[in-house]
């Protein structure tokens, strides 16, 4: 038994394999505030985090037969969150891109949009600089630190070795060192 999940748990999701929705309902219940949260840190929008943990619910419905080991329910769980997660930035990124198209070509906007204004002003908190950290380093440090899994939960939960882990998140500790001294938040 790991961490994940407990037995109860693993339980549950036998039974809702069985198709006991009650069961279901039960996990829901007792994953869905940790699914948000660490949505809502990994896109920074609290709306369409719900939203991804919704979608991130109606793909485990639609997948839980195929999951093997039950015991690793949480892991798979957040592994499917993390990846809506990344598609829903992607999706984002690709408007943004059309939107700054279409912005140039139209020249309507000569003034720096709200997104830039933002992202020059200074970050004061720990907060603020993961945020503004790159998409998979801030994913490896709200896993880490925020949401306190392990190296190897997390290397379940990004379907990377250990190791690589561990690398990604020297590099990220580094980043977030030379953020925090940029906002003066460390001398």
């Amino acid at each position: 038994m790991n961490r994940w999940t407990s037995t109860f748990e693993a339980q549950l999701v036998l039974a809702s394999q069985a198709g006991d929705a009650g069961a279901f309902a039960t996990l829901v219940d007792r994953w869905h505030g940790r699914l948000l949260r660490h949505a809502t840190r990994l896109i920074g929008d609290a709306h369409a985090a719900a939203d991804v943990a919704q979608e991130t619910w109606i793909a485990a419905i639609a997948s839980l037969s195929r999951l093997d080991d039950v015991d690793a329910f949480g892991a798979w769980l957040f592994r499917i969150l993390t990846c809506k997660c990344r598609d829903w930035i992607r999706h984002k990124q690709r408007k943004r891109g059309l939107w700054n198209r279409l912005l140039l070509r139209t020249e309507a906007m000569e003034s720096p949009g709200p997104l830039t204004m933002l992202a020059s002003t200074e970050n004061h908190s720990v907060h603020q600089a993961i945020a503004s950290l790159p998409r998979e380093q801030a994913e490896l440090v709200t896993l880490y630190y925020l949401e306190e899994f392990s190296i190897l939960e997390i290397a379940e939960i990004l379907n990377v070795p250990a190791g690589t882990v561990k690398s990604r998140l020297h590099y990220a500790r580094l980043t977030l060192r030379e953020l925090l001294k940029e906002s003066n938040d460390v001398e």
